[in-house]
């Protein structure tokens, strides 16, 4: 199937923002209050040309952080955007793997005739540096305690997506140069 097929299947912004439950308003605070960078729209509007395909789910705390990013780049660009949830659409998501897993967000910018572009995704190194040293010292699964520091953890990213700038900005500036 060609990437315009996957388009075909996606939904559209309001409908995947409407199925939002429990990361809405972090979602919400991130996308009312992302701007892309006044010196970058020029180059974003030379962009129009692509279009997006987006792996994501409405739970994912990476997909509330870097979905309201995207869409605000697709804004000023002029691209069109569609979200297929990944569970949904696994047949797709496992030619996009991370380290043989899952993982997502994943980006897909996409050409008029459907052949990709570009990729991005599932987060920006800073991200991954950031998830991952917080993971330090977590209890095995199996473990006494491990619920609790897990719920710890998920907290924590949670808290500093919706809140630190600078990590916005960190999703922003990957994002876009990976832009062709």
């Amino acid at each position: 199937m060609n990437l315009n097929d996957w388009f075909d299947k996606g939904i559209e912004k309001e409908e995947y923002m409407a199925a939002l439950d429990q990361h809405r308003d972090s979602f919400m605070k991130i996308y009312n209050n992302f701007k892309v960078p006044e010196q970058d729209k020029s180059l974003l509007k030379s962009k129009s040309h692509l279009r997006v395909v987006v792996l994501a789910e409405v739970w994912c705390g990476h997909c509330m952080l870097d979905v309201p990013i995207l869409l605000r780049i697709a804004e000023t660009a002029n691209i069109a955007v569609r979200i297929l949830p990944r569970d949904e659409h696994l047949e797709l998501m496992d030619n996009y793997l991370t380290n043989e897993k899952r993982y997502i967000p994943i980006i897909i910018f996409i050409d008029e005739d459907g052949n990709e572009v570009t990729k991005w995704g599932p987060m920006a190194p800073e991200i991954a540096t950031f998830v991952e040293e917080l993971k330090t010292g977590m209890p095995e699964k199996d473990a006494p305690g491990y619920k609790e520091a897990f719920k710890k953890y998920v907290d924590a990213i949670g808290d500093t997506f919706r809140n630190d700038e600078k990590f916005w900005n960190y999703v922003y500036e990957d994002i876009k140069k990976t832009l062709p």
